[in-house]
């Protein structure tokens, strides 16, 4: 800034600081939305490494009556009585058991946890499968 403040008022601008703005703004944006993408992009992939290794053991879910199922983020295991489900988000893996066999599923017990991994969420499946073919 100058000694002169009518200078210094004739040298900023509505126009000019309005475009900076939205620039700021549209840059910040996009910066949001990509990181957004990758995020996204990450948890699918850890959801499809899941579906992988499950999918190479189909003789075992035969044999335990499991149908694998995907979509994007999640992993699904079906039986007749119980769901087995994995959602990825945020680099977390929410696994969670429903039973199928209650009469309103709304009373149907529910075991949820998180993980951080799709290891440990190959792990809390099996134990969770565990708990349902015990139960059985």
């Amino acid at each position: 800034m100058s000694d002169d403040p009518e200078k210094d008022a004739q040298s900023v601008s509505l126009r000019q600081a309005f475009f900076d703005e939205s620039g700021r703004r549209d840059i910040e944006r996009r910066a949001r939305e990509e990181a957004e993408r990758q995020q996204q992009e990450a948890d699918n992939g850890r959801a499809m490494a899941l579906y992988g290794i499950l999918a190479a053991e189909g003789d075992f879910l035969r044999e335990k009556r499991l149908v694998l199922d995907h979509t994007r983020y999640a992993i699904t295991l079906d039986h007749d009585n119980f769901r087995l489900r994995v959602y990825f988000e945020d680099d977390k893996a929410s696994v969670t058991a429903d039973k199928r066999n209650t009469a309103h599923m709304s009373a149907a017990p529910r075991k949820q946890e998180t993980v951080d991994s799709v290891e440990a969420a190959v792990e809390r499946l099996a134990q969770y499968l565990a708990d349902e073919s015990f139960n059985a």
